[in-house]
C-alpha cells in the first residue's frame, strides 16, 4: 500500500473525507429515488408506454449495478480520488441531458449517462471512509455514512416530490448541476491521491464476464415477472447471465490478478452479508416505491403528498443508523443485523396488512417508520463486518462486491414489486396507474392494484425472512466450526 501522507491527524482527515461521501451518495442516491414519486408526471409529460416508464426507472439502478464491481477494480488500480472526481463530472453531465430530454428515449439514454457516473462514485464511498479513518473510529463514520445514503434514498421521493410540484420534474435532474459543481470542487481539494496495486493488471476479460453475467442474470429477473418466465427474452437474458457469471467464476480462479477476490467468500459471516444485503434492498426501495404509487394512484395524493408520506421511513433510518454505529463495540455485527432485519420485516408486515383500508396511511405511517429503523439498524454492522479484515489493497473490490448486490437487490426488487402490483391490471390500466390516474378509471381496477400491493408486500416480508434465516445459517456453520 502506497503510503499516505499524514500532514493532518488522521480522525480529522477521516471527517473530511465523511463530507466529501455525504456530498456523492447524495447525489447519486436521491437520483435514484426522486424519480420513484415523479414518475407519474414524467410519465404522463413524455407520454412513455409502461415499459418506458419502467425502465427509466431500471436503466439507472441497472447500468450501475452491472458497472459497479469494474469500477471497484479500477478504484485498487488507478486511485480512488481519480476515479471519484470523473464519476462525478459524468453524474452531472448526464443530469443536465436528463433535464432537458424531449421524450422517453432520450430521458432513458441520459439516465444511462447518469448511472456510469454513478457507479463510479458509489463504488469509492466505503474504500474512501476505511482507508481515511483510524480502526476506532471506523465503525461511526460508516454507521454516518450508512445512514447518509440511506436517508438520501429515502428522502428522494419527499424531495422529488416538493420539486415536482414548485418547479416540474425537470428540476430533479437540473437541481445536479449546482450540487455536483459543489460536489466537485470540495473533492478535488479534500481528498489524497492513492492507489495500492501500481504492478497488477486490470482483467479485462473478467470485466466483459462480470458485466454480461450480471446484466443477463438482473434482466432476466427484472422482466421475468412483468413478460413472463418463458419470454424468449427472459430465457435468453437468463442463458447469457448463467454462462457469464459461471465463466467469470472460472476465469477468477484461474487469474493471477483477478477482478474480484474469490477468498473474501471464504468467510461464511462475510458471503450472508452480502445476501443480505441484496435481500433487504429489495425491500426497502419497494417499500417506498409502492406507497407512493399505490397513494398517488389509489388515493389521488399529489406528488409532494406522496412524497411526505413515505418520510418516516428516512427518518427511522436517520435516527437507528448512528445508534447502530455506536452499539457496535457492546453488540455483536450479527445481533445488531437480527434486530434491524427483525423491525424490518415487522413494518413491511405491517403494510402487507393494511393496504386496501379506507384510511390507510393512519397505519402506514408508523410502519414506514419501522422498516427505516430496520434498515438503519441494519446497514451499519453489515457494511462495518463486511470490510472488517480486508487488507486495503482489496477494499475497493470488496465495497464493489456489496454495491453491486445492493444495487442488483434495488433493479429486482423495484422490478419484482411493479410486476406483482400491476398484474392484475389490463394494458391501459397499468398506463394510467404510472401516470397516478387510476383512480379516475373505475373503482374496479383500484381493488385490484390494491390487492397486487398487498401481494407484493408478502412478498417483500418473505424476502426480509429470508435474510433472517441466511444469518442465523452463517451463525450456526460458524460454531460448528
Amino acid at each position: 500500500m502506497s503510503a499516505i501522507l499524514q500532514s493532518e491527524p488522521a480522525e480529522q482527515y477521516g471527517w473530511r473525507v465523511l463530507s466529501v461521501t455525504t456530498l456523492g451518495v447524495m447525489l447519486c442516491f436521491i437520483n435514484a429515488s426522486t424519480l420513484n414519486v415523479a414518475l407519474p408526471m414524467v410519465a404522463d409529460d413524455l407520454n412513455a408506454s409502461p415499459v418506458q416508464a419502467s425502465w427509466i426507472l431500471l436503466s439507472y439502478m441497472l447500468l450501475t449495478t452491472v458497472l459497479i464491481l469494474v469500477f471497484g477494480r479500477l478504484a485498487d488500480l488507478l486511485g480512488r480520488k481519480r476515479l471519484y472526481l470523473a464519476g462525478l463530472a459524468v453524474l452531472v453531465a448526464g443530469s443536465v441531458g436528463c433535464g432537458l430530454s424531449q421524450s422517453a428515449g432520450m430521458l432513458l439514454v441520459f439516465r444511462c449517462v447518469q448511472a456510469i457516473g454513478a457507479a463510479a462514485v458509489i463504488t469509492n464511498t466505503t474504500a474512501l471512509l476505511a482507508d481515511a479513518f483510524p480502526v476506532h473510529k471506523l465503525g461511526l463514520g460508516l454507521g454516518l455514512n450508512a445512514t447518509i445514503s440511506a436517508a438520501a434514498q429515502s428522502m428522494g421521493p419527499v424531495i422529488g416530490g416538493v420539486l415536482v410540484d414548485s418547479f416540474g420534474w425537470r428540476s430533479i435532474f437540473l437541481i445536479n448541476l449546482p450540487l455536483g459543481a459543489l460536489a466537485l470542487a470540495w473533492a478535488g481539494h479534500t481528498l489524497r491521491q492513492t492507489s495500492f496495486t501500481h504492478n497488477e493488471r486490470f482483467d479485462v476479460a473478467g470485466a466483459g464476464l462480470s458485466m454480461a453475467g450480471v446484466a443477463g442474470l438482473v434482466y432476466a429477473l427484472s422482466m421475468g415477472g412483468p413478460n413472463g418466465w418463458l419470454d424468449t427474452h427472459v430465457l435468453a437474458g437468463a442463458a447469457v447471465g448463467i454462462i457469464g457469471m459461471t465463466a467469470f467464476v472460472y476465469s477468477q480462479r484461474r487469474r493471477d490478478h483477478p477482478l474480484v477476490d474469490l477468498s473474501l467468500f471464504d468467510d461464511s459471516m462475510r458471503s450472508a452479508s452480502y445476501a443480505c444485503v441484496m435481500l433487504i434492498s429489495m425491500a426497502n426501495v419497494s417499500t417506498i416505491l409502492l406507497v407512493s404509487l399505490y397513494l398517488q394512484a389509489a388515493h389521488g395524493y399529489d406528488a409532494v403528498s406522496a412524497g411526505l408520506a413515505v418520510a418516516p421511513t428516512p427518518v427511522g433510518m436517520m435516527l437507528a443508523s448512528p445508534l447502530s454505529g455506536r452499539l457496535i463495540g457492546r453488540h455483536s455485527h450479527l445481533t445488531l443485523c437480527l434486530w434491524g432485519l427483525g423491525f424490518a420485516a415487522v413494518g413491511v408486515l405491517m403494510l402487507a396488512c393494511v393496504t386496501g383500508l379506507p384510511d390507510p396511511y393512519a397505519w402506514m405511517a408508523p410502519a414506514l417508520f419501522c422498516v427505516g429503523v430496520g434498515n438503519g439498524l441494519f446497514l451499519t454492522p453489515n457494511n462495518s463486518g463486511i470490510m472488517q479484515g480486508v487488507r486495503p489493497g482489496r477494499r475497493g473490490i470488496a465495497n464493489g462486491i456489496r454495491s453491486a448486490l445492493q444495487n442488483t437487490g434495488l433493479v429486482v426488487g423495484t422490478a419484482l414489486a411493479l410486476s406483482i402490483a400491476t398484474a392484475p391490471l389490463s394494458h391501459a390500466s397499468q398506463k394510467a396507474a404510472y401516470a397516478g390516474r387510476l383512480s379516475m378509471v373505475s373503482q374496479g381496477e383500484v381493488h385490484a392494484f390494491t390487492g397486487g400491493c398487498r401481494t407484493a408486500f408478502a412478498v417483500l416480508f418473505l424476502l426480509c425472512s429470508t435474510a433472517i434465516a441466511v444469518l442465523l445459517w452463517a451463525r450456526d456453520r460458524n460454531r460448528a466450526a
